[in-house]
């Protein structure tokens, strides 16, 4: 019987990636950026949170904003718009994710130099985005209240790759069958170390203590994550 070579290109292709985003971490600790990588499903609030959070951060904190996503550019143009600091979109080409290769050519386009924290506001997808490392110096994700509170039972990766695990929409909870107290148990299920900020993007409740997460993970003085 005829033997055909089988490569195992999954396992490859993330092994590669890993190498390349703990390079990159390197390179941004070096330079002192601190570089957040923020997921969700689409429609959770990602933009619309980061309006809110880069306008109580801006003053102390230098930031720049990369959004990725497979078309358009609709998101840059509102962050910068609404906030007035730096923002460009990355492109993917269909792809449902952004890999540390993808990220390092987005960061290539930035003023890194004049820049203390970038925010990577990933394609919205609660899969893929998860499965690739960015680079990144703290992953973040949100989690919409109309999304149900059972997410992190059917999306594990998620919940156990982030940091930071962000509550959005808390003002429509009334309208839905969400139990905040039992999505903090099952985001802890899966990830004890994960802190967890209730926040309504849309009424600023909870912004301020998600802005101070973020300020403590930026030493300004001394331009290190």
């Amino acid at each position: 019987m005829n033997e055909v070579k089988v490569i195992e290109i999954k396992k490859s292709v993330f092994a590669e990636n890993e190498k390349d985003a703990d390079a990159l971490r390197v390179e941004l600790k070096n330079k002192g950026v601190c570089l957040l990588n923020l997921m969700s499903a689409p429609g959770s609030g990602k933009t619309t949170t980061l309006i809110q959070l880069i306008n109580r951060i801006k003053d102390k904190i230098r930031v720049s904003v990369m959004e990725a996503d497979i078309d358009s550019d609709v998101d840059a143009v509102k962050i910068k718009e609404a906030t007035g600091v730096p923002s460009i979109q990355l492109h993917t080409g269909g792809m449902c994710h952004l890999d540390a290769e993808m990220t390092r050519q987005g960061l290539d386009n930035l003023d890194l130099e004049n820049t203390d924290l970038v925010i990577l506001e990933n394609v919205g997808n609660l899969v893929c985005p998860a499965e690739f490392d960015t680079g990144a110096t703290c992953n973040a994700m949100i989690l919409s209240v109309p999304e149900g509170d059972d997410k992190p039972l059917k999306y594990p990766l998620m919940f156990t790759v982030c940091d930071l695990v962000i509550i959005n929409k808390t003002d429509v909870m009334p309208y839905f069958d969400f139990d905040l107290e039992r999505c903090r148990k099952n985001i802890l299920m899966r990830n004890p170390h994960a802190t967890i900020i209730s926040v309504s993007a849309k009424t600023g409740d909870g912004m301020d203590a998600l802005a101070e997460w973020i300020r403590g993970k930026v030493n300004v003085s001394e331009l290190r994550c």
